[in-house]
């Protein structure tokens, strides 16, 4: 099973430019997590500092009981094999067919044999679905196999926790859902803990357990995909639905009037009728749509049947809204069991797994994140 990653009051800056401030969420072992947020807030920014490639000025990133913020290098190292990682571009070797690509990391870091390397390197091929491209050269194939080749290198550790950056970057829609079914088909294979960064909405909509959101160098929302996708919160219905009314500029920051004039003008025209009306994936449907399940065949998703039992001790603690499309996932007999008050209440924002204002709502309510005021916002 994967690892969870628990990250508290993370802040990141470079000189004078503040990237974002006190990020808390917990990542659930062996989850799929996706990170949403306007292009230049940091999305990357954060992957990059959850490896420890970047060091932010504050907060902790706890792994296996390790803060990897303040921790030596030695033991950094050590964490880090429990990553795996899907860059934007598959970060291949021009030079290198995909086998040596693939077999890179258990030359680096392993004294296993070849004999031993290619039984590997062959097993994640095939669950890519890259069986008899071994000898090809990366600028021999197509985008979408390059990031299942990407794919296939990130999984030869047996990583405990896979990070995707934009994986969806690059390809068509017609590959992002192939992409999409084989991330979810692996969850069921693998167990590991997943995090998405994506801007594809379809993606945030059907894949996740948990959905967040960054904006304004905050996190505005992170919890079951459910939350997120039922919110009112004006930026994230701006988002889902792909507009240009709403908090999010050209560039992401806009006039406090002029937001509450493009919203009034939008009411005025109706309203979103549902989420999913614009570009990028958020085309219609329902506001909760089902979520992708795995390949007829393969193993259930453990990390579903976790996640099921986590907001069921929370159910409760949502909005009437959310509530009702969380029951929609839930088996009966946990709906009996949160229904009949045998869970106890969870506690902090840890368990709830979102970001809300610290000890701003009391027990048996919810809140969402409230977005800091601007300058010049009255």
């Amino acid at each position: 099973m994967g690892v969870a990653v628990e990250v508290s009051g993370l802040t990141k800056s470079f000189g004078s430019q503040n990237i974002w401030s006190d990020v808390t969420l917990t990542l659930p072992p062996g989850e799929i997590s996706v990170l949403l947020g306007p292009s230049g807030t940091g999305k990357s920014v954060f992957l990059k500092s959850l490896v420890g490639l970047l060091k932010p000025e504050k907060g902790s990133i706890v792994i296996s009981d390790t803060d990897i913020v303040t921790c030596g290098e030695h033991k950094l190292y050590e964490i880090r094999k429990l990553f795996g990682v899907l860059f934007q571009d598959g970060a291949l070797f021009g030079s290198m067919n995909l086998f040596d690509n693939i077999a890179f990391p258990l030359r680096e870091h392993t004294t296993k044999s070849e004999s031993e390397v290619k039984s590997i390197v062959l097993e994640k091929m095939d669950m890519v679905g890259l069986q008899g491209a071994e000898g090809k050269l990366p600028g021999e194939i197509s985008g979408g196999m390059r990031k299942r080749a990407g794919l296939a290198r990130a999984l030869v550790l047996d990583p405990e926790i896979i990070l995707f950056d934009e994986p969806d970057s690059g390809l068509d829609p017609v590959r992002v859902a192939y992409l999409n079914q084989l991330i979810v088909d692996l969850n069921a294979q693998i167990d590991a803990t997943f995090l998405i960064v994506t801007h594809d909405i379809g993606t945030a909509r059907t894949v996740p357990d948990n959905l967040g959101l960054l904006f304004r160098r905050n996190l505005v929302m992170f919890g079951p995909r459910e939350q997120l996708l039922t919110s009112q919160e004006p930026v994230v219905r701006q988002f889902l639905n792909g507009r240009r009314e709403g908090p999010i500029g050209m560039s992401e920051e806009k006039d406090v009037a002029q937001v509450e004039a493009e919203i009034a003008a939008l009411e005025a025209r109706g309203g979103d009728s549902h989420n999913g009306v614009g570009p990028k994936g958020a085309s219609g449907g329902e506001a909760v749509p089902p979520q992708l399940t795995p390949t007829e065949g393969l193993p259930e998703r453990r990390g579903e049947r976790r996640r099921q039992e986590r907001v069921a001790r929370m159910l409760h603690e949502f909005d009437e809204t959310t509530q009702a499309a969380i029951r929609k996932s839930l088996p009966e007999h946990l709906l009996a069991q949160s229904d009949a008050g045998a869970f106890q209440p969870t506690r902090g924002a840890g368990g709830r797994h979102w970001a809300p204002e610290p000890d701003a709502t009391p027990m048996g309510s919810t809140a969402t994140a409230v977005l800091p005021r601007q300058d010049g916002e009255g």
